[in-house]
């Protein structure tokens, strides 16, 4: 959540984001999206490393989950990382 949502203030800049957690067919679902940039809010000059979705795509998929991130009508964008309910934690 915490870079989804560092990625929400370095990528669209004056965007309302949201955060939803919850129980999804037994699967713990974990979303971020948010609106487009509203255009007139200066970006924040956050440094870019260019792994961020990447990362996150990894650690999901290192806890038996999946993870998907995509661009929405209208400008905005979703981050979305699926767990069992139960992760098997790598040894």
């Amino acid at each position: 959540m915490q870079e989804a949502l560092t990625n929400v203030r370095k990528h669209a800049p004056g965007a309302r984001g949201e955060v939803r957690v919850g129980l999804v067919a037994g699967r713990l679902r974990v979303e971020v999206r948010n609106t487009a940039a509203d255009g007139t809010a200066a970006p924040p000059g956050l440094p870019a490393g260019g792994n961020g979705l990447v990362g996150l795509r990894e650690r999901a998929h290192l806890l038996g989950g999946s993870f998907t991130a995509a661009r929405l009508p209208g400008g905005g964008f979703l981050v979305r990382a699926e767990f069992p309910a139960r992760p098997s934690l790598p040894t």
